[in-house]
């Protein structure tokens, strides 16, 4: 063991051996080889186990294609090989090859980001969450902010607006009730103490039935009369209209800037394909000051995020076909006769490897984009159902959980089933193929 690794992770392991077999040995359970062997084994066990890196790569077969828990959005072929590249090699991240100076990491990506967004400047910081907080923090720190009531969303991982504006610095000023905010609350509740105005995409619930709310241009009309900037935090944040591929429409960021917001705020991760990152585009004046903000720095992206970001939005600027280049859009609009075809293969592997004992059922369902996006609007899918006669659900997720690489799926209607919204070859979906 210490030709193959260093001494104290074998102390390490050999101790954590030593705790494990000591319990065992007082529930009444012995070393059937005797201790010493018992002890080397656990440990060369434990050292296997560890062997391989994390997080652990997962086959996402749940339904929910901007998964959180499993990273959101996966990367364009041309973005991971922009990663590795820089990766491995230094990379001109703050430095001005013409002129030989320093120079600015927004830079990599700011003329890519003006042409999708019609924006006058961008900056870029590692999540949206980030972004609001940082904006907030610049235009309104020890002052008030309106927000009406219905959009003081709650994201997951219990992150509120509330509390991020808190942090910011800025105060809270509440306005409207949960279903219907009106223009004249918003000038009601303008002071000497307001500083801008923040509108919320509400992208992960849906108010129906007897609601108002203000549109983006007339909150615009009365901030800027006021003298008033408007803070638009999008979310998800598309850069193409979503109903050219069939898709509900989402907010494209180039309409809202086009609408007059001062700052848009939205994510790299999510509708926008990309990898982790909060995206500021906006009035000069404005991510001038968003820059300079001391904040700027503990929240700034690093080059492997940037790399990868700027090839994403190469994609958007350079190729005709993006839905056939970005893994997000190819998941969204995925036929069903392919899904289908994946199934019905994939249920021929499974029943040579699970058995005669296991119910295999190719069925119609629905899955979601997660993530906030959309949450009203189910996508068509197809599932292979999987029942077994002793074994329930939680049981069967659980043996394709443990498969290397884990296989998640989800359980409904007492049945465990593997989406195929995301599923391109069958072979991914039998453990141990």
């Amino acid at each position: 063991m210490l030709e193959r690794y260093s001494r104290p992770y074998v102390v390490v392991l050999l101790r954590r051996a030593c705790d494990s077999l000591r319990a065992d040995i007082r529930a009444g359970r012995d070393a059937a080889d005797g201790v010493e062997l018992e002890i080397e084994r656990r440990a060369l066990a434990a050292a296997a186990r560890e062997r391989h890196a994390r997080p652990a790569v997962a086959v996402n077969a749940t339904g929910v294609i901007l998964h959180t828990n499993l990273g959101r959005a996966l990367l364009p072929e041309e973005a991971i090989e922009s990663v590795v590249r820089v990766a491995r090699s230094p990379a001109a991240l703050e430095f001005d090859l013409a002129s030989g100076r320093r120079g600015n990491r927004d830079d990599l990506v700011e003329e890519d980001l003006l042409a999708l967004t019609g924006a006058e400047a961008v900056t870029v910081v590692n999540n949206n969450a980030a972004a609001v907080l940082l904006a907030l923090n610049t235009v309104a720190e020890g002052r008030e902010v309106i927000v009406s009531r219905g959009e003081l969303i709650e994201i997951g991982g219990s992150f509120r607006i509330p509390d991020v504006m808190a942090k910011s610095g800025a105060r809270l000023r509440e306005v409207g009730t949960t279903n219907r905010t009106h223009l004249r609350d918003y000038a009601d509740a303008i002071g000497p103490e307001t500083a801008a105005i923040l509108k919320v995409h509400t992208s992960n619930y849906r108010i129906v039935g007897f609601t108002a709310d203000v549109s983006l241009e007339d909150l615009v009309g009365l901030a800027h009369e006021r003298g008033l900037p408007v803070v638009e935090d999008l979310g998800s944040g598309a850069l193409v209209d979503l109903s050219v591929y069939g898709l509900p429409k989402e907010p494209v960021v180039a309409e809202r800037v086009a609408h007059g917001a001062d700052l848009v705020t939205f994510s790299g991760d999510k509708l926008l394909g990309g990898p982790q990152a909060g995206l500021i585009v906006g009035k000069r004046e404005l991510v001038d000051r968003v820059r300079a903000n001391p904040l700027k720095r503990a929240l700034r992206c690093g080059k492997l995020t940037l790399a990868a970001l700027s090839a994403v939005l190469k994609i958007y600027r350079r190729t005709p076909e993006i839905e056939r280049v970005l893994p997000t859009l190819r998941w969204l609009t995925r036929p069903l006769a392919e899904m289908e075809a994946v199934g019905a293969a994939a249920i021929e592997l499974l029943r040579t490897t699970l058995g005669a004992e296991f119910e295999l059922e190719l069925r119609d369902s629905t899955a979601e984009i997660g993530s906030g996006a959309l949450p009203t609007e189910p996508l068509p899918s197809k599932v292979i159902a999987i029942c077994h006669g002793s074994l329930g659900p939680d049981a069967i997720a659980t043996r394709f959980r443990s498969a290397r690489p884990p296989i998640l799926g989800r359980i409904e209607d007492d049945r465990f089933l593997l989406d195929l919204r995301g599923i391109f070859d069958p072979a991914t979906l039998v453990p141990g193929a």
